[in-house]
C-alpha cells in the first residue's frame, strides 16, 4: 500500500514539474516575442531619427572613425592566418 502511495505521489509531482515547464516555456516564448519587436522598434526609430536629424551621424561617425555609420566589417580567416 505504501508503494502505491509514493508511486501517486511522483506521478502527482512529475505531472506539477510538467505544467510548470509548460508555463515556463511560454513566458519564455513571450519574452523573445518582445525582445525582437522591441528591437524591431528601436532600429525603426532610430533610422527615423536619422533620417530628421543628420547630426546624429555626424556624431556616429566621430564616436567610431575606423568605421563608416552602419557598416559592419569582414576580415577574413586566411588573412588571420599566420605564414611560414
Amino acid at each position: 500500500m505504501v508503494l502505491w502511495a509514493v508511486a501517486i505521489v511522483g506521478v502527482l509531482v512529475a505531472y506539477a514539474a510538467w505544467a510548470r515547464a509548460g508555463r515556463t516555456a511560454r513566458k519564455l516564448e513571450a519574452l523573445n516575442q518582445s525582445y525582437w519587436e522591441l528591437r524591431y522598434d528601436f532600429t525603426r526609430l532610430r533610422s527615423q531619427v536619422a533620417r530628421l536629424d543628420p547630426e546624429t551621424q555626424e556624431a556616429q561617425a566621430e564616436a567610431s572613425p575606423s568605421q563608416p555609420a552602419g557598416q559592419v566589417a569582414f576580415v577574413s580567416i586566411s588573412s588571420m592566418k599566420k605564414k611560414g
